[in-house]
Formats: structure tokens, sequence, C-alpha cells
């Protein structure tokens, strides 16, 4: 939808657009209780609680007190919600200050002082230098007499280089005094996200001009947040205001990411409630027919004889609500309490910080840090991901000579220094072309020297290798360049500068020689963009080999071409340019083929490389990654053969003979569809030998292959470790990642750049650089780090800590609420199957907020193997990646360790007290504390590394027990007077206690002691290293075997998960030889030296023995 903005119109810009008041805030005052009650409720695990609390309300069918429930219901919400209303305040503040920050505007002629919130669509805005933009802005005048101003825009897309804007031709030369009283209307679209684009009209109204519409692009605006440097002075329009600027729009929530523990944490829930549900019915029929049948014998049991028609459903409530423990209430807060500590962890990493600019690792995302312990799939970029992104030019080959090859630096090759100064043609056309086809702003500081501020690093590296070289970007003036040669001034007028898209791969300037009046088009670009626009007859295969050589030694390459424009090919082709940037329909489109009308019959002058340096430990970060079972696919734009000798520097891919590389080529169906079936023939053969295959394709062939070969490509993709993707485009990275995750793999994308925010924010989990391309990617990240390096401690020690602790806090969070759930079923049974709870609810309440939740809050401190270990054998992650921890075989024995502690409390407790003629209260108190001694013994027994915090919270909860239960036994109205301080004395308490505690305790330790002598994992083996203080010996002299994808793979075959056989330590009563996500097959223990391709759970993943 349009928008007519007109301008130093008070009357029409009053009510037609919002107000410039910025709003992040999720809530107000009168709409946060409702609002935040129905986004808690909108999940099913809370209107479920709030069920049972409701039906507990029901004095007829309530076991318990509903203050049992309704506490911790009520507690846990209103943390959610405190921690909701505090952010919102933040949100509230943050934006408070930017509303009344005061900007000048323009009214009725007059310039006055209001507040940034007041600003409307329509007003002419006043800044200084340095001021921030309120809103986004249309220029209209500056303090240059040529109309540019410059802006820095790092808040906006986290580019610190500085940026030029111009003012639209229209508002040329006009005066200070009269941009007060400019009246006109800007035909523009509706508010959208797109920080690099603005496709829209001006229109002056008389006596400034008559009614002549000239086109605007972003380069004619001032976008808000971005600030005015080095100006004086400059103003605008207010075209988009408030939450409709660019920035705005661009706000808001990223949609959640739900990680695999996540998910499994959702079956197990949905696993326990079936069997919840099945208890309830057995037990609610078992109570019915022991009261219809022995329970109208007893005397003392007072049935009526007719009782109303929900009679039969009173016990299966009862029983409902006595079973609705089994899932814990708290396990979500608790999750997403320890999730934060995770995060904060990387935060605090002192190992993950880049010295060199003082960045820290940061965690955007709370939620999905175990999720790096998973990863399989590895996508990244390379220029400035995998590089440092300092562009040196290195080598040149100008008119078929070749400059630099010798000593390796063309910048001190006394050749091309001579042909500068000499003053040949090819070489002084091939360094104007350098110095003149670029947006580099030349910046002169007080003692006369000159520094460059450039988007481009590639652009940059070549305007310094041009002046290096006595060809200087002295100055721009408005439209006019001054380039000193060799002691001599030459002026440029740029007429069109042809703008670089991923689509074109060029970039091209029309200028005026000032001097002689002749027009000429400069284009730089990729070889595919511009040696197929040389003019006939030139020959172009030496350029193409040379293109070739550069990149075979890992150089970034870029072709530089001109030719001479006569002046009625320019003012004709001026016409159709100014028509397409003038359209507001498919402006972008038509731009394009404008431009492709001019690029052509191109003089091709020559070849420049540059150098794009490795950073520092990428290739052992690769290496080690690698080793722990993480494949690795590198998307690039660059040209195949740079990638490919970047990917072998970086241990991507080994060399011959070790290594192979297989190419997926073709420019038609036909040829991509025989290169693919080559590919995988191969691949499939190559499988069952221990070499190491990537496949290469580049962005047509993959554009091919996603469209008409889909399914062939991904079962390439399956069966390749390492893959190669060459000049491909921002959405297909995209597409690539969105193919890894249909196969069920975890993916994570790393990037550094704008270009890489699609794929990041694809992967499960996106990984961003903050890097010399800005703070896009790291923006628009789930974690950023300094260095490509640091993704090593990222995925190996928080990942893996992250997996393991929530593996275990989910998993002990159902065990305790199992355990005192299968008490209380045991109960019923000597209790008529009536649904009679065993404890009270002051009991039951402290039990799951007190008593079990703050010994194992503490399990985020814990390290099953030191830092340095992990490190030193990245294999072990393995174990992470499997779900070895937290499956259903896992689950099971914590659910079978609950069911037998429930047997030795109940057991032990009902015949040493219930004999005794005790008071019901009494044996409630001592099944409840033989609970709490299991609980704290299972938390020391499963901890590894035990600090101050760890005992103090184990064992001080267990002091902190009694303490609670002392001061309530002393209150005489709560139930439990003296009760607590008769059990102390009695000797028989603390026997049974040390007999909870032996009988429960004593088969973990013998099961855990076997399985640690007889049936060690890489774990314990590595356990036993560490706490023995030897040295670690190498896994290899473990378990040595290799294993082989079967022979007779077919394509997409499907087949059933297999068993795993090697030995993981797991909880009690499961030898869980079976619990994975992803089968390896039987009989193939994981080969910690031969990291092989795994195949999807929806594929082959069958395995032989050697």
């Amino acid at each position: 939808m349009k928008r007519y903005v007109y301008i130093n119109d008070d009357n029409l810009a009053q009510d037609l657009y919002c107000d410039n008041r910025i709003s992040n805030r999720k809530y107000t005052i009168w709409n946060f209780l409702p609002k935040n009650l129905w986004e808690q409720f909108s999940r099913f695990m809370n209107q479920y609680f709030l069920l049972i609390a409701c039906l507990q309300l029901w004095s007829l069918i309530t076991p318990v007190n509903p203050a049992s429930t309704w506490g911790p219901l009520i507690f846990i919400f209103a943390v959610s919600a405190i921690k909701e209303a505090w952010d919102d305040y933040n949100r509230y503040l943050s934006d408070k200050k930017a509303n009344e920050k005061e900007v000048w505007i323009v009214r009725q002629g007059i310039r006055k002082l209001i507040q940034a919130q007041d600003v409307r669509v329509g007003n002419i805005v006043w800044l200084r230098e340095n001021d921030e933009v309120p809103c986004d802005l249309v220029l209209l005048g500056t303090a240059d007499p040529q109309g540019i101003c410059y802006v820095e825009t790092a808040a906006l897309d986290g580019e610190t280089d500085l940026k030029t804007r111009v003012i639209p031709s229209a508002c040329m030369g006009i005066d200070i005094e009269l941009l007060h009283k400019i009246k006109g209307v800007i035909e523009c679209p509706g508010p959208d996200k797109d920080i690099r684009r603005l496709d829209a009209n001006m229109r002056l109204f008389p006596p400034f001009l008559d009614n002549d519409m000239f086109p605007l692009t972003i380069k004619n605006t001032l976008l808000q947040s971005c600030y005015l440097r080095n100006s004086e002075w400059a103003c605008g329009v207010a075209v988009y205001t408030g939450n409709e600027t660019k920035l705005g729009m661009c706000r808001g929530v990223p949609e959640p990411k739900l990680t695999a523990v996540d998910a499994m944490i959702d079956k197990l829930t949905g696993a326990i409630f079936v069997f919840q549900i099945v208890v309830v019915i057995v037990l609610g029929i078992a109570g019915n027919v022991w009261k219809d049948t022995e329970a109208r014998k007893l005397w003392y049991v007072r049935y009526p004889k007719q009782g109303p028609w929900y009679e039969l459903l009173i016990i299966p409530l009862r029983f409902e609500l006595l079973c609705s423990i089994m899932i814990p209430i708290s396990i979500k807060v608790s999750l997403d309490l320890v999730k934060g500590l995770y995060a904060k962890f990387i935060d605090w990493d002192d190992h993950m910080v880049d010295l060199e600019t003082k960045t820290r690792s940061n965690a955007a995302n709370t939620a999905i840090s175990e999720d790096l312990g998973q990863v399989e799939y590895i996508l990244t970029d390379k220029t400035g991901t995998l590089t440092e992104n300092k562009m040196i030019f290195k080598r040149c080959c100008i008119s078929g000579r070749f400059y630099g090859n010798e000593n390796g630096d063309a910048l001190t090759d006394t050749e091309l220094l001579n042909a500068v100064s000499s003053g040949s043609a090819d070489a002084i056309r091939f360094l104007k072309v350098m110095a003149i086809c670029n947006t580099v702003i030349p910046v002169r500081s007080k003692s006369g020297a000159i520094s460059y501020k450039a988007q481009s690093q590639d652009e940059e590296a070549l305007v310094r290798a041009a002046a290096r070289l006595h060809m200087v970007l002295a100055n721009k003036n408005g439209n006019i360049l001054e380039i000193n040669l060799n002691a001599s001034l030459l002026q440029y007028e740029v007429l069109d500068i042809l703008e670089f898209t991923s689509e074109r791969k060029r970039m091209s300037v029309v200028v005026k020689d000032c001097q002689s009046g002749k027009i000429f088009l400069l284009s730089k670009g990729a070889d595919e963009a511009i040696l197929p626009h040389s003019h006939a007859g030139q020959e172009i295969r030496t350029y193409a080999e040379t293109v070739e050589q550069y990149a075979q030694l890992g150089l970034r390459t870029l072709c530089l071409a001109w030719r001479e424009l006569d002046d009625d090919e320019y003012q004709e082709w001026s016409l159709i340019f100014k028509e397409a940037n003038s359209t507001l329909i498919d402006r972008e489109w038509r731009v394009a083929e404008a431009c492709q009308r001019l690029e052509h019959d191109l003089e091709i002058l020559g070849v420049a490389a540059i150098e794009d340096r490795l950073q520092d430990g990428v290739p052992e970060t690769i290496a080690t990654l690698r080793k722990a079972g993480i494949n690795f696919w590198m998307l690039t734009g660059d040209k195949q053969n740079t990638a490919i000798q970047i990917a072998l520097s970086c241990n991507f891919v080994s060399p011959e003979p070790k290594g192979q590389l297989l190419m997926v080529d073709g420019k038609t169906e036909d040829e991509v569809c025989r290169s693919l079936e080559r590919v995988l023939l191969t691949m499939r053969i190559t499988n069952t030998e221990p070499k190491d295959v990537a496949f290469v394709v580049d962005g047509w062939a993959l554009e091919i292959a996603l469209k008409h070969y889909r399914k062939a490509f991904t079962e390439l993709a399956i069966l390749s470790r390492t893959a190669i993707c060459c000049r491909v485009t921002p959405s297909q990275k995209a597409q690539l990642v969105e193919l890894l995750k249909t196969c069920d793999y975890r993916t994570l994308a790393i990037g550094d750049g704008g270009n890489d925010v699609r794929m990041i924010q694809q992967a499960d989990i996106g990984v961003g650089i903050s890097g010399r391309e800005g703070l896009q990617a790291a923006r628009a990240a789930d974690y950023s780090i300094g260095k490509f390096r640091f993704l090593k401690r990222l995925i190996l020690v928080h990942g893996r800590y992250s997996y393991n602790r929530t593996a275990f806090l989910s998993q002990y969070s159902f065990y305790k609420s199992l355990l005192i759930c299968f008490i209380q079923i045991f109960f019923s049974f000597i209790s008529g199957v009536s649904g009679t709870s065993l404890f009270n609810s002051v009991s039951l309440m402290a039990y799951n907020v007190f008593y079990t939740s703050v010994p194992v809050l503490v399990s985020v401190l814990d390290k099953d193997l030191s830092e340095r270990t992990v490190m030193q054998h990245p294999q072990i992650l393995f174990y992470c990646q499997a779900g070895r921890l937290l499956n259903p075989s896992t689950f099971a024995g914590w659910f079978g360790r609950s069911l037998f502690h429930a047997i030795v409390v109940f057991a032990i407790t009902i015949h040493s007290y219930a004999l005794e003629k005790s008071e019901m209260e009494e044996v409630s108190m001592v099944a409840l504390s033989g609970c709490i001694w299991l609980q704290a013994f299972v938390v020391a027994l499963e901890t590894n590394s035990f600090t101050v915090l760890q005992h103090l919270a184990i064992w001080g909860n267990l002091v902190g027990f009694y303490a609670i239960n002392w001061i309530v036994s002393a209150i005489p109205s709560s139930g439990m007077y003296t009760i607590m301080f008769r059990l102390c004395k009695q000797p028989l308490y603390w026997i049974t206690m040390i007999l909870i505690v032996a009988a429960g305790m004593g088969p973990v330790l013998a099961l855990k002691y076997f399985r640690y002598t007889y049936r060690s994992s890489k774990i314990n083996i590595l356990q036993q290293a560490e706490r023995l203080g030897g040295p670690i010996l190498s896994l290899g002299n473990i378990e040595s075997q290799t294993r082989t994808l079967e022979k007779d793979l077919s394509p997409l075959s499907i087949s059933l998960p297999k068993n795993r056989n090697s030995s993981v330590y797991e909880p009690l009563l499961t030898e869980s030889p079976n619990s994975t996500r992803r089968s390896l097959g039987a009989g193939a223990p994981f080969d910690f030296f031969q990291s092989q391709s795994r195949l999807s759970s929806n594929y082959s993943r069958n395995c032989k023995d050697n």
C-alpha cells in the first residue's frame, strides 16, 4: 500500500499516520495480568495443573489440602510473571529514554525543539553533527554544498564504516533559508523492514520545481538510530515514524527454537501422562470394587446404600489428584533457570574473549545451550568466518602480463612500478578502474594523511593498492572525484553508479573526464560476470586461465574492464535508467535490465588477486570438531578453486590420495543429472573405504539439483561428511540448512555478514562472528563469538556440559516426583484403595518447592570430565550427539530407580512403624525423611565434581529439612505438633533412616562398581585416569574397531534403528544398550579415531564389523 507524505504540511501530517512514539513493550498496566495468564495457560502442562488444582477445590474428592497444588502453582506462575514484568519494565525504560529525546523540527517556518515522540510524518527534522536520527528521513539539505553527509549505521546493521548519503537531485541548490518553506509530496511504499532498499519518488511544488518527479533510493535517506557524522548539519522530512520505521519493522520476538532435549522431555511427559491415566483407571476400578465388596462388610466404614450418580467417579478422581504429582510441576521453571545460567557461563568465559577487539562471547538465546552438544552438521561461510576478512592486494595480470608472481607481492614488483612511472596506457587504465570504480570515501586528517572508509574490504584493498602505485583517490566532492597520478591532478565526474548485487555479481560506474569530456564505463566483478561481456574479438582465454591460476593459490579474484561511451548512447541509456529508478513496481528488476543494456562490449583490462588469510586456529578447530563426529559444509559466494584451496588449507578435506573431491556441475538438467549419478555411485563405493570424500557444487548446479533432483541430492548430502558449495546466494544457503534439518540432523550455521543472516536464522543453532563486515550476523544469531576458533570451546565444553546437566536435571525431576507418587500408590493398598494420601499438604508442597529443588539446581556446576580432557578427546561428544544420556531407555532406568526406592522406603517404614501403633503423621514423616535422605545420596552419587557450594546444597538441604520440620513441629496448629521432636529422640527412627539408605543405595553402588570395572565406557575410563592423576591413555588403545557402511546401501533405503552395544554409564535398572536417537548398527562400537558419515534415522545407518 502506497503512502503519500506531504512535506512541511502540519494539517495533513497530523492524523494520517502514527506518531513517533517507540513502543517495544509487550504489556500495559491494564492487560499485563490477563495477557500473561493467557500466555502461561496456553501451554498444555499449565492447563493440566490448573485442572488438577481446580479439582482439589472439590472437598469430596480431594485427598489433600488444595494448597499442596495451588501453592506451587501460584509460586511458579508468579516467578514467570515477575520475570516477564521485569523484562517489560526494562523495555519501557529504554523506550521512554528514546521517546523523550529532544529534536529540532520546522513548523510554520520556525525551528522548534520538541520531544522525539511528537515528530509526525511530513515534519522537517533538523539534525546537528553527532545527533541520532529520530525516525526515517528523506534528506532535503546538508551543510555540504554538494548535498553530501556521512552517517554511522552501526546501530542499524552493525557496520562501523561511515556511509555517504546525498540529497535528491530535486533539492540541489536550494538555499538553507528556503528549506524552512519547502513544499512537496513523496510517494513511497508502505512500511517494510528492508534497510537496504527504498523505491520512492519526490515532487516539489512551485516555486521550487514545477511538479517534476525525481526518484529516491536508500542513499537519499537517513534511517532511525543512525548518527550524523562529519557533517555540520542536515535536514530531512519524516516519512516513517514510530514502530513503522525500518528499524521498528525489524524488531520483534523470533520464533522459539525447540531443542532435541525439550522434544524428548515432551515425549517422556506424554508417556508418563498415559501411564498415569492407566494407573488411575486401574486403581479407580479396584477402589470401587473393594468399596462394593469388602468395605461394606466393615462396621466402621459407613458408606451410604445409595450414592449420587457421580459416585463411581469419586475414587478415580481422587487417584487422579493423588497421582498428578507424577509430572513435576516445577520442571519448566527449573530448566529455564539452569538454561539461563548456561548462557551466563558462556558470557563469563574468559577463554572466549577476542583480545584484539576485546569482544566477549554472548548468548542471546538462553534456551538452546544443550543443543550445542548435539550438533551434527556445521555450515559455515568462508570470508570473514574462516578467514580474517583483511584483504591484501597480492598479484595482478594486466593485458596478459603478470605482476607479483616472482616475489608474491605486486606492489613491490619493479616491472609494475616502472610501467606506472613510464605512463603505460594499459597499467594506467587498470589502476584508474581500481581507484574509481567503488564506493570508498577518502577522509583527510588534519595532518593531510588520507584514510579510506569502505563498506567492502575488497574495494578498500584495491583503492589502497592503487594509492601505493601512485594512483591516489584524493577527494570526493559531490559527484567530482580527484585522482592524484604522479603529482598530476585528474578529475572525473560520476554520472551514474550501477550498484553491485548478488545476482549481477559486478559493479560499474559511468564517469566523465573533466578535461577531455569523454564518458567511460568502468566495471569490476567476478570473472563469470565480466568475461562473457567482453567485446567481440578480444582474447579472454588468458584471463580465464589467470583466474584459475590465482584461485589455485587461494586468492580472491576480480576482473576489471572498461569501454568508452558515445554521448548519444549515454543520453539514450540515461533516460531508461532514470525511468527504471523512478518506478515503484519491480524497480530492482528494471534497474538490473537497464544495467544489462550498458554493460556489454567491454574491454577486459586485467585481473586483480586479493589475499584473505585464514584466522588463527581455524585448521585445528575444524580438525578437532571433525574428530568429534561433526560434519562440515562450506557455503561461499567465492570461486570454486578459491574455495577448494581454502578448504584444503583448513582441514575441511584431506589432500590426495587420502582425500577425494567429487564435482557436481552442469548448466542443464541433463548435465546435472549425469553428474549427480556419477558422484552418488562413487560415494556409495568409497563409503566402504577409509577415505575422506567431499563433493563440490556451484550455485547454478545447486539450483537445478534442489529444484529437479532433490531426492538424489538429499541422498548425497547424507552420504557425504563434507561439502563445498561455491557461488551460492543467501537464499541457497538457507535452503541447504533446511535440507539437512528435514533429514533430522542438528545443524549449526556460522557466518559474519548480512548475507549469512537467513542461513543463521534457519539453522537449529545460529552463531554469528563479530567481524569486519559488521554485527548483522551476530545480532541475528543465537550466539555471537569473536573468532571461529571459539566454536570448539562453545560446542565441546559449554554444549556438552549443558546437555549432560540438563539430561540429569530433567530425569531427576521425574524421579523425585515418581518416588513420592509410588509411595502414595502403595499406601492405597493398605488403606482400602480409597485414594487417601499418606502425606499431608504442607509436606507435599515443601517437598516439591524446597526439599528436592535446591540440591539439583547446583548440578549446573557439575563436570563429569575436566575441560582439558574434553578438549583433548573430542570423540566423547558422540554420547551427546546420539542422545545417550536422555532417551526412553535411560528414562526407564530412572523410572525403575524411583519404583525400587519407593518399595524400599514404604516397606521399611511400614514394618518399622505401622505395627507399633504409631500415629499416621509419624509414619508419614518417617517415609518423607527416607525420601529426603535417599535423594541426598542419589544427587551425591550422580555428582562427578564436588565444590563447596554443592556440598552445602546437598547436605545443607538435609539439615534444612530437619530445621524446617522442627519449627513446624513447634506450632500447635500445624497438624504436626511435636512429631519431629518425638521422632528424633527415637533410636528406631535413625536406624530406619540407615536401613533405607543402605537398602536403597547398596544396589546402585554395586551396579555402578560393576559398570566401572567390567563395562567401562570411554567416559568412565577418562574419569578413572583423571582421578588417578596419571596420563590419559589414548582411546584408540581401548577400542580400535572400525565401522563401515553396508556395501549394499540402496538409495534412500529406510530401515529401523538397530541396537548399540557400546556401553555407557546410565542409572540403575537399565542396561540401555539401545538407548539412542540415531543408531549406528548392531555390534559396531563407536570408533573414536575414524569419524564416518552418520546417516539420519530416516535412512540406513547399518554398520558391519571389520
